[in-house]
């Protein structure tokens, strides 16, 4: 059983250290060699969990969808509306995008052409999905315009996402992407929600900015 422990916990810290260098210097500049440096351990060690350095690529695209899914299901568990839950979702993973490197580096990844192996999709399909399904439940409840193109809306909210967390990381420090997050929320809100709903998730965008940690 120690053993054990201490093999997931030497897969942890290889997979830590590759996420941060290939969020910091990109998956093509990174060699496996870096990543066994960074981590402090052995050739062998990193050969007995990953056989290539795209296999890493593979896990680390693994974690952040499974993040991804993990807190769509939190989110749709605790009675918010599909609109709260949507924007709850963004904030969280943002929140733990600055706090770690893991979906830093998946968003690079994704965003540098790395394939994805089956049976695991490509995050933006994943989000194109999360997205459209929670737009579909806002329109039901009032949230949106009526007569709004959900899949059209969720292409363009998906690319305001991803581009103001790739254009954020590049031009200014991470921590500030809560905050760019918000100016995302407080455009689609101004755009997309009735008169009568907009105060209210307006504010919720000012209180999700600021509240730390998990939303």
């Amino acid at each position: 059983m120690a053993r054990q422990l201490r093999a997931e916990q030497t897969r942890a810290t290889i997979i830590a250290a590759a996420a941060d260098l290939f969020d910091r210097q990109g998956y093509e500049s990174t060699s496996l060699s870096d990543i066994v440096r960074r981590a402090r351990v052995t050739k062998g060690a990193l050969y007995f969990h990953f056989a290539a350095k795209d296999d890493l690529a593979q896990a680390i695209m693994e974690l952040q969808s499974r993040t991804s899914r993990r807190m769509a299901r939190e989110m749709d568990g605790r009675g918010y509306s599909s609109l709260e839950a949507l924007m709850r979702l963004t904030f969280g993973v943002t929140r733990l995008s600055v706090e770690g490197p893991v979906l830093r580096a998946g968003l690079r990844l994704a965003t540098a052409g790395v394939p994805v192996r089956p049976p695991l999709r490509h995050p933006f399909t994943e989000w194109l999905e999360l997205a459209s399904a929670r737009l579909v439940g806002a329109v039901e409840e009032s949230d949106l315009h009526p007569d709004i193109d959900v899949d059209a809306v969720a292409h363009s909210f998906v690319c305001s996402f991803v581009g103001t967390r790739v254009v954020g990381r590049t031009v200014e420090p991470v921590a500030h992407q809560p905050r760019r997050v918000a100016e995302m929320w407080r455009l689609l809100i101004r755009a997309l929600v009735p008169v009568t709903r907009r105060p209210h998730y307006a504010r919720l965008a000012v209180r999700l900015e600021r509240e730390p940690g998990p939303v």
